[in-house]
């Protein structure tokens, strides 16, 4: 992923002190526009100096203390990281060879780079997000299913989309809500995306809701399946018992997550 890209190349600047072009191309297994934006990147950020070929790192200068974050910068942050570790937990459940599902939402985007170890996995998505972000990469397998981009979710949506999901031997779907509760399940505030959602969990494949404590006792505008039709939940912090109680009578798998 560009992240971890970036920061594997200023390792490397301070292992090395210089690499050329062609060597990043060839770890990286990315082509020169993708190597030559990174560059950039790390040029306008001040890390990094051009040189006829490549790159050398550039000399820090002590730059002044940073003021301390603001509360709701703190906050944004501890929830981002709370979505890294479902993200993270989920993509443990993924094996070589599969082929995956990941539904658009801003936790299950947070899978891929957590994937970058796997080998032969093919991915299958709508969103946006996690098509942009596997674009950088040539690890992964990647079908986008095409259709009418929906702007809130940046995702693809419309009959196109379960058109190309028919085609498809999915083994494991991630599932993204804005809201569950036991009376009301898992639901979606787009009803552009329900159709998707409610094909995706009638389908056979092994079915894993990804949602944050903040999700727990709310619904959205519509509902696309009951908590009992999913096989698991990947969550941030140990479920109230009334849910405990509810996902093991429906042997629903639970896993909570170390953020």
């Amino acid at each position: 992923m560009k992240i971890n890209r970036l920061r594997k190349i200023h390792e490397l600047l301070e292992e090395k002190k210089s690499i050329s072009i062609n060597d990043l191309c060839d770890i990286f297994e990315v082509s020169k526009n993708t190597i030559r934006r990174d560059i950039a990147e790390l040029e306008k950020n001040g890390i990094i100096k051009k040189v006829y070929g490549g790159i050398v790192l550039r000399e820090q200068e002590a730059k002044p203390a940073q003021p301390e974050p603001d509360a709701s910068t703190a906050q944004t942050d501890s929830h981002k990281l709370h979505k890294q570790k479902i993200a993270q937990m989920a993509a443990n459940l993924v094996e070589d060879d599969d082929v995956i599902y990941i539904d658009s939402g801003t936790t299950t985007m947070h899978m891929m780079p957590y994937l970058e170890d796997k080998h032969n996995i093919t991915i299958v998505t709508a969103s946006i997000h996690v098509i942009n972000i596997a674009a950088d990469s040539a690890k992964f397998n990647i079908i986008a299913t095409g259709g009418t981009i929906y702007a809130p979710t940046k995702a693809f949506v419309g009959p196109s989309v379960i058109n190309c999901l028919k085609d498809y031997n999915i083994s494991k779907i991630f599932l993204a809500s804005t809201g569950i509760s036991i009376e009301k399940g898992a639901t979606t505030a787009s009803p552009l995306e329900y159709d998707i959602k409610r094909y995706l969990v009638d389908n056979p494949a092994k079915k894993i809701l990804m949602v944050d404590s903040t999700k727990l006792d709310s619904a959205s505008l519509i509902t696309f399946c009951n908590l009992s039709e999913i096989d698991c939940i990947v969550v941030d912090k140990d479920l109230p018992p009334k849910y405990r109680d509810y996902f093991s009578e429906n042997k629903t798998d639970v896993i909570v997550s170390e953020a």
